[in-house]
């Protein structure tokens, strides 16, 4: 104890009070402390980044390259000058006893937040290194650090009021528990957040690139990042959508997944015929839509099918109506189907349906049921509007007509008349 009195004995020899000498002693001390923990720590943060980025330069994985980004080194390096200082206070205030424990308190306490200062570092850079990973870059990583940093901070918060208070750990944690209910309270929405993470990452709900749908909160895009709390969605206008995690477990949501791994993307969209261009076939009919080179061979094969019956049940074709006959929409089905088979653009593995549907106040429905071997968006559209292009334009070949509701110009033209 000799040398952190050599000032204040030369002080107190000098004529000045004892109080002024032990304070200026005091003083003297912090600041000799305070320039070597410094110096020291500036000495040991420069040697360690240096090292360990020189290392990191040589080295073939990217991870030691992700912790020097992260700041790891740079805060371990603050832990060899802590331990310095937290061994001289005793020196420095080896006359005041009282401001000796705020100090010894007040440094305990940035220990703790210099070993979260480590954790939350390391675990960043644990969250960056597996975003590189292709088995792992779809997974909520972010939600696993967040739930053990929260923990993390709450057992550093917890260990800091023990210290503080003076209070042994245990203790303070069972007084804490007391008040267990206030606190599930208060992290009421963590705690959900975290349980849906739990469930989400288990039953392999959603993905980070998944794109979905969520009506209810007008998300329609990409996943782009799934945390503890929220999921944040890129819409195809490039607003930013965010969504609570649990209301993924607990509301209903499309995923689009299914259909990005299938095959092709579904082509389901319809056209109404107006029923009264409805109509049977005549001979002459059935010669002329032979013309159309698709559906030639079907309707040499199908119209002998039908003759053949009608003679052997001796049919009266004088009237149309007696017996089987081919009728306008039921040979443009099957060109609609012929085409849609033949298209370049449609998955010829996956369903290809043309369907009549039941017929309402608009005509009667038919709909194409078919799925695009392209499924990005903008080809996707394109290959849909090529085939109804086609299909519209071909309704007329078939004496039909497609049912549209009157406009203004549809009055006045018909007054004029």
């Amino acid at each position: 104890m000799k040398i952190t009195h050599l000032l204040y004995d030369y002080l107190v020899n000098t004529g000045i009070p004892e109080t002024y000498a032990a304070y200026i002693n005091m003083f003297a001390l912090l600041l000799t402390v305070s320039v070597l923990t410094f110096l020291i720590d500036y000495i040991i943060r420069k040697i360690l980044v240096q090292l360990f980025s020189q290392f990191a330069s040589k080295s073939k994985t990217n991870f030691d390259d992700i912790l020097v980004k992260n700041k790891v080194p740079r805060n371990i390096a603050h832990i060899v000058p802590l331990i310095f200082a937290l061994e001289c206070v005793p020196f420095v205030f080896f006359d005041f006893q009282y401001i000796e424990n705020i100090i010894q308190k007040s440094l305990e306490v940035f220990t703790i937040v210099l070993v979260l200062w480590i954790v939350r570092s390391f675990l960043n850079s644990l969250k960056d290194y597996f975003k590189t990973l292709p088995n792992l870059k779809d997974k909520p990583i972010d939600s696993y650090i967040q739930v053990f940093m929260i923990f993390a901070w709450v057992f550093g918060i917890l260990s800091a009021f023990a210290i503080i208070t003076g209070i042994e750990f245990i203790k303070f944690i069972t007084t804490i528990g007391a008040a267990s209910a206030v606190i599930i309270l208060i992290f009421k929405d963590t705690i959900l957040g975290f349980v849906a993470s739990i469930q989400v990452s288990i039953n392999d709900m959603v993905r980070i690139g998944d794109w979905i749908t969520f009506e209810k909160y007008g998300a329609d895009g990409d996943v782009i990042e799934i945390n503890l709390s929220t999921v944040k969605v890129q819409n195809f206008d490039k607003t930013i959508t965010t969504i609570p995690t649990y209301a993924l477990i607990s509301d209903s949501f499309k995923n689009w997944r299914g259909m990005t791994n299938s095959g092709g993307r579904r082509i389901k969209r319809s056209l109404n015929i107006n029923l009264e261009s409805i109509h049977y076939l005549s001979t002459q009919e059935v010669e002329d839509f032979k013309k159309i080179q698709s559906i030639s061979a079907y309707l040499e094969t199908r119209q002998a099918d039908i003759d053949a019956y009608n003679e052997k049940n001796n049919i009266n074709k004088e009237l149309l109506l007696n017996g089987r006959n081919l009728t306008n929409i039921g040979v443009f089905r099957k060109y609609i189907e012929t085409y849609i088979e033949n298209h370049s653009g449609t998955n010829k593995d996956m369903m290809i349906m043309v369907r009549q549907m039941p017929p309402d106040t608009q005509g009667i429905p038919i709909e194409i049921y078919a799925f695009s071997s392209d499924k990005r968006w903008k080809n996707y559209e394109y290959i849909m509007s090529d085939i109804f292009d086609h299909v519209i334009a071909a309704v007329p070949y078939f004496n039909l007509e497609i049912f549209e509701l009157p406009s203004n110009s549809s009055f006045i033209n018909y007054k004029k008349e």
